[in-house]
Parts: C-alpha cells; sequence; structure tokens
C-alpha cells in the first residue's frame, strides 16, 4: 500500500471511530432522532470516502501490475466483484414492485 493512501485512510477510519462514539452517545443521551440521523450520514459518508481512497490505491498498485502481467481479465472480474460492495460507486440497490 503507498504509504501516502494508507496515511489518508487510517486518519479518516480514525476520525470516524471519533465520530461514532459522538454518535453513540446522541443515542445514549436519546438526542433527537433527525439530529442523530444526520450524524450517522455524514459517517457513512467518511467510510465511502476512506473506501474510495482504499480502492484508488488498489487501481494504482494492484490492478496496474495485473495488467502489466497479463491478469486483465482476472483483475477486472474481481473489481466487478469489489464494486458490488462499494454503493458510491453503484447506486442504491432498491428492488422495485411491479
Amino acid at each position: 500500500m503507498k504509504m501516502e493512501h494508507k496515511r489518508k485512510a487510517l486518519n479518516g477510519l480514525k476520525t470516524v471511530r471519533g465520530h461514532l462514539d459522538a454518535v453513540i452517545l446522541m443515542l445514549d443521551e436519546e438526542r433527537y432522532c433527525p439530529d442523530t440521523m444526520k450524524q450517522v450520514s455524514a459517517l457513512q459518508g467518511s467510510l465511502e470516502r476512506v473506501n474510495r481512497i482504499l480502492l484508488e490505491n488498489h487501481l494504482e498498485t494492484c490492478v496496474q501490475d495485473a495488467i502489466a502481467e497479463g491478469r486483465t481479465p482476472e483483475i477486472v472480474d474481481e473489481l466487478m466483484e469489489t464494486m458490488r460492495y462499494t454503493s458510491a460507486l453503484t447506486g442504491p440497490t432498491k428492488e422495485v414492485k411491479l
């Protein structure tokens, strides 16, 4: 992992940890639900930013190496699988009832 990406990801996760503790305290104190929901949404956004950092690192390291080694189909399959877990890339999943 590139040190720059590692540093950013760790800093982001440490921030999330502190923010999560604050949201837990909001629940313990029975704060107004919409205020708590807003903070949970902010946490989700922070985690998505960390996920993008991890994806950027993967593209700049592992993916480039795999393509150079001629393993393009394998790495494309891996990326497609990875994107299933990244809602920022795939969008919301909602079943449409007909």
